[in-house]
């Protein structure tokens, strides 16, 4: 039961973190969890406003990495305005497409602030979601990744969830840095 609801609460952390914010749906978007689970709820642009990180720079990470996460090569500077797409580790095996339903490790990073807000390293679990469910700078920059590989992502706040902040650890308009390890891809 409580691996069960380990990885529950990871689904929900991961469509929280990861789903695209269609007219404020909260982190049951990707579904993972019935109307009797509990997941936190979505703060709006107008609530969070204060706390914008527009126009702020990336800063080098500053948490401690979790157990067996590669290192977050964050480009220190301006944000990323357009999506930054690097291969870290080219894989061998099969390449993703729009369609794909992938199984991942991952590692996320606000810009602004250099801290952790999301991993699926040091858990124990791989996420797996389908590309069409997922951030815009997902969707895109994980298409034509192959399995084995190990992809950077660096998305702008427009791709990512611009004015809205689907957790504390996120600011409204933040830019996002990702390492993602692509383990499988399902049909």
């Amino acid at each position: 039961m409580a691996r069960r609801r380990n990885s529950q609460w990871q689904r929900y952390v991961v469509a929280g973190v990861l789903a695209a914010m269609v007219g404020g749906v909260g982190f049951a978007a990707c579904g993972g969890g019935s109307s009797s689970d509990s997941a936190p709820s979505t703060t709006t642009a107008a609530s969070a406003e204060a706390g914008s990180a527009k126009g702020k720079p990336c800063v080098a990470r500053v948490d401690p990495l979790p157990e067996g996460a590669p290192e977050v090569p964050i480009d220190v500077g301006p944000a990323p305005t357009e999506l930054v797409v690097r291969d870290l580790v080219p894989g061998t095996g099969a390449a993703t497409t729009a369609e794909s339903t992938v199984t991942v490790d991952y590692i996320g990073v606000s810009c602004s602030t250099g801290k952790v807000f999301d991993a699926s390293y040091g858990t124990g679990d791989t996420a797996t979601f389908g590309l069409n469910q997922v951030i815009q700078g997902w969707s895109e920059g994980l298409v034509g990744m192959q399995v084995g590989g190990t992809r950077l992502l660096g998305i702008p706040s427009d791709l990512a969830y611009g004015p809205q902040s689907p957790t504390p650890a996120i600011a409204p308009d933040e830019a996002l840095w990702f390492v993602v390890q692509l383990r499988a891809i399902e049909g």
